[in-house]
């Protein structure tokens, strides 16, 4: 099982296919092991991660960790956490500002093939419209917040969350049930996963 995940994770961090598009050129971030219980899949590496290859390494990633209620040692163990983004390039700049969307191409890709790999998730959360869009599909609610809101919906295996950028502030104060519904669900499914660690 290590020897064939290990081939898979060399074939994606050698992935060209979409370099054309790409202002900083390719480099695939992402964090994938066979004895992983939590999964968590974000949109894309930010300028920070790309140039230190470590994954959610920004403040979106300290905004993370606390709303998981983990700490950095728990969060890159890889034995208890995977790291899958939409895509596992950075995919430039809107002219507006901010990250343009992660690559199309990517998950449909690689994801699968990771996955598989992984047997031991017992949890996947799913930060931001993009992996809510592709892993709850039609399931999903009409906008990011409603879906947030019915986190409970998409239980045991899925739990959506906004992600976690300075952007989602205002969901964040404009919705108490966040802070006082959600967290405190969110960290307890996530200490019941990764105790197994």
């Amino acid at each position: 099982m290590h020897h064939d995940i290990d081939a898979l994770l060399a074939e994606i961090r050698a992935c060209r296919y979409c370099s054309n598009e790409l202002p900083l050129g390719p480099h695939p971030v992402l964090i994938a092991r066979p004895n992983a219980r939590l999964l968590i899949i974000g949109q894309a590496p930010g300028t920070r991660v790309h140039w230190t290859g470590i994954p959610w390494n920004d403040p979106s990633g300290e905004r993370l960790r606390g709303w998981l209620g983990i700490e950095k040692s728990v969060f890159y163990n890889p034995d208890c956490v995977a790291i899958m983004p939409m895509g596992f390039c950075y995919p430039g700049a809107v002219p507006r500002g901010g990250d343009a969307p992660p690559r199309p191409e990517c998950a449909p890709m690689w994801h699968e093939r990771l996955r598989a790999f992984m047997p031991n998730i017992e949890l996947t959360v799913l930060a931001g419209m993009y992996a809510q869009k592709y892993y709850l599909g039609k399931k999903r609610a009409k906008t990011l917040t409603e879906t947030v809101k019915a986190w409970r919906d998409y239980g045991p295996n899925f739990f959506p969350i906004p992600h976690p950028s300075w952007r989602s502030t205002v969901l964040v104060r404009s919705n108490p049930w966040f802070e006082h519904e959600l967290l405190p669900d969110l960290r307890a499914r996530v200490n019941g996963v990764i105790w197994k660690c």
